[in-house]
């Protein structure tokens, strides 16, 4: 739908990254060079702060702000796990957006996230179609999950991955230094695709990684796990370092930390289990088999928000990202997301972006191939780190201010 003339609002949504803010200003400074864009809104909370009417008026926000948020981690806006039913179980949900977007005169819709994100984006679409209210809805891409169908690789992942290995090499280092054995498991984020436990090969591309790595695209056992830690303590002087996805699971399905739980785990509001607590787990399976001195290690947040070791490529892809889907939007597409195409010709990385139906990345998952797993399953091979190398390149810092970082700090004036 071409030459719409309106407001647009732009949401955030699921677990933040160092650099979704990155993508949101992106699509902030752009749509605001945009004759066609009327108003700039960010929804307070993503889907929630439209169906609760609560936008930020970013028309209001000094442009020096709106450019650190390309170095601000985290989601400025405010980010929420929302499932919308389907228009047909339920469609109150529906109504109420169609409604505050008539008041608002709503014409473009961005979205940022992950799977569920552009499910939602995709639910959204289809029903203001079926509705005849005219409004161009683009998903934009963000996490570090990496798992999105469709896209070489999702903003956020790199620099997360950098963390990761770097932190990785870091442990690897410290962990080592005492004469008597000790073996450190390293518990990262990664349900149900090794993305981004993978990136601990990195480390190992520079001689400091883990001695094991575990992913949840192959299924683990603990008994085998113990045999292959016992012989890296053999051939390392008791010395055992393991990077573990905190969505390992067994042969039978079952997640591992629940395995070895024997609890529950509770679930979030889009029915995933909510994990954590494996590396001091299997720290505690082998410090009780073998007596040695064990660490459980979990990155939990920092991982996903170390803006310090953001990939400079990655800060500029996912701010070209907000960019292209502005652009995309205003030249009259919808349903769709932007996504990224490797580009290799020149024999030097590049990313290409264009567009694909929303519908293919929503609830999908893209997993690590298996021919890239190696070692008996416990480390990656150099197809893997041939594709990540290129992402983590290049440094992009906040300013620093009295020696800390100058993050973005906005008005957030509420639209009345």
């Amino acid at each position: 739908m071409k030459n719409l003339v309106g407001a647009c609002v732009f949401g955030q949504s699921g677990g933040p990254t160092s650099v979704i803010n990155s993508s949101a200003a992106g699509v902030f400074l752009e749509a605001l060079q945009q004759s066609n864009i009327t108003a700039v809104y960010g929804a307070a909370n993503g889907i929630k702060g439209i169906l609760d009417e609560k936008f930020y008026d970013i028309g209001k926000e000094d442009k020096k702000e709106l450019e650190l948020l390309k170095y601000t981690p985290s989601s400025a806006l405010g980010s929420v796990r929302y499932k919308l039913k389907s228009a047909e179980t339920d469609d109150t949900d529906y109504k109420r957006i169609l409604e505050v977007f008539q008041k608002y005169n709503v014409r473009y819709f961005f979205y940022n996230g992950g799977n569920d994100s552009m499910d939602t984006c995709n639910k959204v679409s289809k029903y203001l179609l079926a509705a005849g209210y005219d409004c161009n809805v683009i998903g934009v891409p963000k996490t570090i999950d990496n798992d999105l169908y469709g896209t070489d690789h999702c903003p956020g992942y790199a620099s997360a991955a950098k963390y990761v290995a770097t932190t990785m090499m870091e442990l690897n280092l410290d962990a080592k230094v005492y004469d008597k054995p000790q073996v450190t498991v390293v518990e990262i984020m990664g349900r149900n695709a090794g993305w981004l436990t993978a990136a601990a090969a990195l480390a190992n591309h520079k001689g400091l990684g883990a001695d094991l790595i575990y992913l949840p695209e192959l299924p683990f056992d603990s008994e085998k796990f113990l045999l292959q830690v016992k012989s890296v303590m053999d051939k390392n002087n008791g010395k055992c370092i393991v990077a573990v996805s905190e969505g390992i699971k067994t042969s039978q399905g079952e997640y591992v930390a629940e395995a070895l739980s024997k609890a529950e785990m509770a679930k979030d509001n889009f029915g995933h289990a909510q994990l954590g607590g494996l590396a001091v787990k299997l720290a505690d399976l082998v410090g009780n088999k073998y007596g040695v001195k064990v660490r459980g290690i979990e990155f939990s947040l920092m991982q996903r928000c170390a803006a310090h070791l953001a990939s400079k490529t990655d800060v500029e892809e996912a701010f070209r990202a907000g960019q292209e889907a502005v652009k995309a939007a205003v030249a009259g597409e919808t349903d769709k997301m932007v996504v990224f195409e490797r580009e290799m010709s020149s024999g030097r990385y590049a990313c290409n972006f264009r567009l694909m139906d929303v519908a293919a990345a929503a609830n999908t998952e893209k997993k690590v191939p298996l021919e890239w797993i190696t070692e008996d399953g416990t480390m990656l091979g150099k197809e893997y780190i041939d594709y990540a190398l290129p992402l983590i390149q290049g440094d992009c810092k906040a300013p620093l201010e009295d020696g800390l970082p100058r993050f973005a700090k906005l008005k957030k004036v509420l639209v009345k």
